[in-house]
């Protein structure tokens, strides 16, 4: 068996052909890997092999392993850690951009660490097909798309999104407002290309006030993507004045959208769920110490507070993992399990129109 390192390996030997993903679960066609360290140091395989039957031999071999190295009662642990929860922003591939693991493989693993559901989001390309196929691949697990208004569905498209609502068993059910090509996002970053606006002068644009009488229409989740904080609370109102029963705040603490604790407040009197998301704490240079979200958090209240991962980049944990840290740190910031329910599992369930 070939070395460990930290980027990712290839292994080979009578158990095993599959790239390792480091930090997580990850699942093959194949296998099951399982990585307890932060980075690839130590692999035991679980033989799972599709249609050819448990191999005891090797089911034994596997087993004793894991005693061997004291991973039984991890393994046990991992699925509970995850039971239920819903996680509403999971980049996957395939994509124009760099990612970790692909919507399949991403979703066998949420469902073997017992999550109840998933949403496939794409900054360029709409995910409700996407979550067709995966959940005929992943029977039992909640997978949903959205559409992304970028430019390359049109930007602010009602025709787009109409469609979207037509697709095969409903399941794009998230409209996310203008993310990667935002006026907001394209100014912040003093990028000189096309952008998306959603206001002028402090007032919603036409065609967004449609889109926002979409989604009350056919009862969908409304993002704010990553409009201002002041773009995002005009869309919070005006999806609220018309009658959108779920509204969430995309990542309202994170750039490029950066709303105040007030703010926040604010959304959730009309009726808006705030994201904080794991990808904050993220990075060489992180935006948010946990301690600014617990913070966050208590001052919103967490009836009103949606956890998620936003995570699927190269060199971040995959989504599960990423998830059972990010609850872990919140249970030592004080937050109780009921709590983390709460934000985890009940919130996300309701804007998706599942509970």
């Amino acid at each position: 068996m070939e070395n460990a390192t930290s980027s990712g390996i290839r292994q080979k030997n009578f158990l095993l052909n599959c790239t390792l993903q480091p930090g997580a679960v990850f699942f093959h066609d194949a296998c099951c890997v399982y990585n307890r360290s932060n980075f690839a140091r130590r692999y035991v395989l679980l033989l799972l092999r599709n249609g050819a039957g448990l191999n005891v031999k090797r089911l034994l071999l596997a087993t004793a392993t894991l005693v061997s190295l004291g991973f039984m009662s991890t393994i046990a642990q991992a699925p509970s850690a995850l039971s239920g929860v819903i996680d509403i922003h999971a980049h996957t591939d395939p994509d124009s951009r760099p990612r970790s693991i692909d919507a399949l493989d991403l979703a066998k693993m949420a469902k073997a660490r017992g999550m109840r559901g998933l949403v496939l989001k794409n900054h360029f390309e709409p995910t409700a097909a996407q979550a067709y196929l995966v959940r005929k691949a992943v029977p039992g697990l909640a997978v949903f798309g959205g559409i992304d208004l970028n430019l390359t569905v049109g930007g602010i498209n009602p025709a787009a999104v109409e469609h979207m609502v037509q697709m095969k068993n409903g399941l794009g059910r998230v409209i996310w407002m203008p993310t990667f090509d935002s006026e907001n996002a394209v100014r912040l970053s003093k990028e000189n290309r096309p952008f998306v606006s959603v206001a002028k002068n402090g007032r919603l644009l036409p065609e967004v006030l449609r889109v926002i009488a979409l989604a009350a229409q056919h009862g969908l989740l409304l993002e704010t993507g990553h409009s201002s904080a002041e773009e995002g609370l005009l869309i919070v109102r005006e999806a609220h004045r018309q009658g959108v029963q779920h509204i969430v705040v995309t990542h309202a603490m994170k750039s490029p959208v950066r709303m105040t604790i007030p703010q926040m407040q604010e959304a959730t009197r009309e009726s808006a769920f705030i994201e904080i998301d794991y990808g904050g704490l993220l990075g060489s240079r992180p935006e948010f110490r946990i301690e600014d979200y617990a913070k966050a958090i208590r001052q919103i209240g967490p009836a009103w507070c949606i956890l998620s991962s936003d995570l699927g980049q190269p060199g971040n944990p995959l989504h599960p993992d990423g998830l059972a840290a990010f609850f872990d740190a919140l249970r030592k910031q004080g937050f109780s399990q009921a709590e983390i329910d709460l934000m985890s599992k009940t919130n996300p369930a309701r804007v998706l129109g599942l509970q």
